[in-house]
């Protein structure tokens, strides 16, 4: 039974002064004070040895711990999270080395408590995934997008705007960039160092915005046609719905926690110097959870489609009407104009028959752009 509020110490002293006078009734005095008699008598016990400094409460602590850690178990833990202070005691253990006690996360979160360690939180962690979807292998799709802009410290250089790509299968980043603005031309300028180095993706995702989309209903970017070109598909994720691209997303958070937050970046220079120490550390060391504790590195390879240095030449088959892009981005055909797209100005496209009477699909390469009707009265493309 617990004591009534007051002060503590002053009740139990009061206790004991009236149990210790003649004739007391121990039992009435416990139901005075809202106690039970076995706390009643361990008071008394406590006063009668060590005075009123038995009245103090002592600590829970056991005296002896025989399962407890050594203390050089507890150094080594301590240590590694000093060096990676944003991982938790899951990524912690996997890193302890070969030989080491098979310890389970709890007792490494215990370990940092007790010295004082404190883990730094995620900053909206959101709600843990239900379920997880992963292509079969590295290269089939890679996830691309700007994480939001900041500032950097010098005022010369204003912000930064990182360009992440993220291969599906394995988490892996494939460019971690700081570019000094959204635009088409440092996306493709760092797509071109990418591919050179790991090849060609079967697919890339993105956002449905510049440089990789357009505003305009159906068109493509220049950006997309250069990658038709290059033999990938690109696809958009559903307007207001991120989970597309889910990973990516996910990257950017790790981003924000471990590096963002703390760093002091002054320019564009001093980001990407910080972004590949940074890069490397997630590829190659920082286990992920999703990857059975796994480091991305560990799950790719590149890829074996090679970067072609000279664009292939647009190909079509001796059945398609082939027709050259000319002015805004329109071709001309039964003496109509149909508008194609501004990205594919000076390339030529191809005209396909359908089953339906003076209705054609547009393609560009391999890619389906859209559908002519030379039945409609206003002459414009249905797009698809």
């Amino acid at each position: 039974m617990a004591w009534m509020e007051c002060s503590q110490m002053s009740s139990r002293l009061e206790f004991v002064q009236l149990a210790q006078a003649p004739d007391a009734n121990i039992s009435a005095l416990c139901t005075a004070f809202g106690i039970s008699r076995k706390t009643g008598y361990k008071w008394l016990q406590r006063h009668k040895a060590a005075g009123v400094d038995g009245l103090e409460n002592r600590s829970r602590r056991p005296t002896n711990s025989p399962r407890q850690s050594n203390s050089e178990v507890e150094t080594t833990i301590v240590e590694l999270h000093r060096a990676y202070p944003c991982w938790g005691a899951r990524k912690l253990k996997a890193l302890l080395p070969n030989g080491f006690p098979d310890l389970h996360h709890t007792t490494i979160d215990s370990i940092l408590r007790r010295n004082g360690c404190e883990l730094v939180a995620l900053t909206n962690p959101g709600k843990p995934a239900l379920s997880r979807f992963e292509h079969e292998a590295p290269n089939v799709l890679w996830q691309m997008d700007f994480k939001g802009h900041f500032p950097l410290t010098d005022a010369t250089a204003r912000r930064c705007h990182p360009l992440t790509v993220l291969d599906d299968h394995s988490r892996f980043n494939i460019c971690l960039i700081a570019c000094s603005a959204e635009s088409g031309e440092q996306v493709q300028t760092a797509l071109t160092q990418a591919f050179r180095r790991y090849g060609l993706p079967q697919r890339i995702t993105c956002d449905n915005g510049p440089p990789w989309g357009t505003t305009g209903r159906g068109t493509v970017s220049t950006l997309e046609a250069w990658m038709i070109r290059l033999g990938v598909r690109v696809g958009h994720s559903t307007p207001y719905h991120p989970q597309t691209q889910g990973k990516d997303e996910r990257f950017h958070r790790t981003l924000q926690a471990e590096l963002l937050r703390y760093a002091s970046l002054r320019t564009l220079a001093h980001c990407q110097l910080e972004f590949d120490r940074w890069r490397h550390l997630y590829n190659c060391q920082r286990p992920h959870e999703a990857l059975g504790m796994q480091v991305p590195a560990a799950r790719y390879v590149p890829s074996p489609r090679t970067f072609p240095e000279v664009l292939p030449p647009v190909e079509y088959d001796t059945a398609d009407i082939v027709r050259k892009v000319r002015g805004w981005g329109h071709i001309r055909y039964h003496n109509h104009d149909y508008f194609i797209g501004q990205a594919f100005k000076g390339l030529h496209v191809a005209l396909r028959y359908t089953a339906t009477d003076g209705l054609f699909d547009v393609y560009f390469c391999q890619h389906r752009l859209t559908q002519i009707n030379l039945a409609a009265s206003t002459r414009r493309t249905e797009n698809v």
